[in-house]
């Protein structure tokens, strides 16, 4: 999911491809791609490692960033675990743009004998779409997508997970923090203001960081949170720069919905507690990193995977849950967090399992002074992003649930929009 594609990149590329079907070891190949056109760039280099084979079945995997990126190091530590233990050979294409490199690289990877291609980020979506017709013997499946359900490709799937849930679970973490920095005298209730530094003002986001706020004003009903857009998914220079102006502007607590380390590690510089995305930061910011929430997409490429050796059939959309083990916590860092954060968690993530809770429930929130009882959401997406279905029943907005990638779009009340970035 990944998202939405600001402009069309420029189409440059530098792919280098190793590795075969079959045999008894797989050979796994970081191919390199040229970014945007302007930029620096480097394509990387070439990293291998073999694995018992148990099949005959090869699997690609196109990132739109590569290892330094905390979303794309998700999906390639997942797609590792997932083929090593299904015995697969596996070819990793990482730093392919949202542009006609990407149909390039799934191309390529088809063409290599890939018989299922995974690709991670939202940009991408129409290129996959465009070698899943070019390629009808090949199964194509894109996260954070939105068009396998009106496609209607036998080739071609989305799949995300509800992230939402682990979002709202990192916030009652931070709320947890913040409970304990007011009984502390550390701030005043009034003062519980959160920071958030987002890549784009898209629902991918705006879900994130609106579950994450639910879930820390669930502990602390005074708390109060603005937010900062990038205009990127990765530019470590703008989250560093994003969190210390929320910083400087008085938030006590700061998270993101971005994929480098700038954030954490501002928040590190000025001793402020951080929540993570997609990864524990505890390693470089031990004394600040609470907790990190992610997507766990292992038991998603493993699902698609077997489709494949067994010749069934990959859901035209697929949404992960706490149930699947799709949506995950990292180990909480006890240095930092409040003393029964974790129970706290555990009991939370009890509630949302069974159903006793949900995340958006509309009585929890407001939007413009009013409590929602209907609200038509862009599920089917067109180029107008006109409301379609409605997602508001028994008194709780459906995120997730008409489609795997996130929806939920409305500005509530208590959140304050800094910027924006389309």
């Amino acid at each position: 999911m990944k998202k939405k594609v600001a402009a069309l990149l420029a189409m440059s590329m530098i792919t280098a491809v190793l590795g075969a079907c079959g045999g008894s070891s797989a050979q796994t190949t970081t191919a390199a791609a040229s970014a945007a056109a302007g930029s620096t760039a480097a394509a990387e280099s070439n990293a291998e490692t073999k694995a018992e084979t148990k099949s005959d079945v090869k699997v690609g995997f196109i990132c739109l960033h590569d290892e330094n990126s905390t979303y794309d190091l998700n999906f390639i530590n997942a797609a590792k675990a997932a083929c090593e233990k299904l015995g697969v050979a596996y070819e990793i294409k990482t730093n392919i743009p949202e542009g006609q490199e990407c149909y390039n690289a799934a191309a390529e990877l088809a063409d290599s004998g890939c018989s299922i291609i995974f690709a991670d980020s939202f940009g991408h979506e129409d290129y996959m779409i465009e070698a899943a017709k070019e390629f009808p013997e090949v199964q194509f499946c894109h996260a954070t997508g939105t068009k396998a359900h009106t496609e209607n490709l036998d080739n071609y799937h989305n799949a995300f997970a509800s992230i939402y849930e682990g979002r709202y679970l990192a916030g009652v973490a931070a709320g947890k923090k913040l409970e304990q920095m007011i009984a502390d005298g550390k701030i005043t209730e009034d003062q519980a203001k959160i920071g958030y530094v987002g890549a784009f003002t898209y629902a991918e986001v705006i879900s994130g960081y609106t579950s994450f706020f639910l879930g820390a004003r669930s502990v602390v009903p005074s708390a109060t949170m603005d937010v900062t857009f990038t205009g990127s998914w990765y530019d470590e220079t703008a989250e560093k720069e994003g969190a210390t102006k929320l910083i400087n502007d008085g938030c006590v607590l700061i998270s993101q919905h971005a994929d480098s380390m700038g954030a954490p590690t501002a928040c590190e510089n000025a001793g402020v507690p951080d929540v993570s995305y997609n990864g524990s930061t505890e390693e470089s910011c031990p004394n600040t990193y609470i907790v990190s929430s992610k997507i766990n997409w292992t038991p998603y490429y493993e699902h698609a995977i077997k489709a494949v050796m067994e010749g069934s059939k990959i859901e035209a959309d697929w949404t992960g849950t706490l149930k699947t083990n799709s949506v995950v916590l990292t180990d909480l860092n006890k240095n930092v967090a409040a003393d029964g954060t974790q129970e706290a968690l555990d009991e939370a993530a009890k509630k949302l399992e069974s159903g006793e809770i949900h995340v958006f429930d509309t009585s929890k929130f407001t939007v413009d002074g009013k409590q929602l009882d209907s609200y038509m959401a862009d599920v089917d997406t067109d180029p107008e992003f006109k409301g379609d279905t409605e997602v508001i029943s028994d008194g709780y907005f459906h995120e997730s649930e008409y489609r795997s990638a996130p929806y939920f779009d409305l500005k509530i009340d208590g959140i304050k929009l800094l910027d924006t970035a389309q």
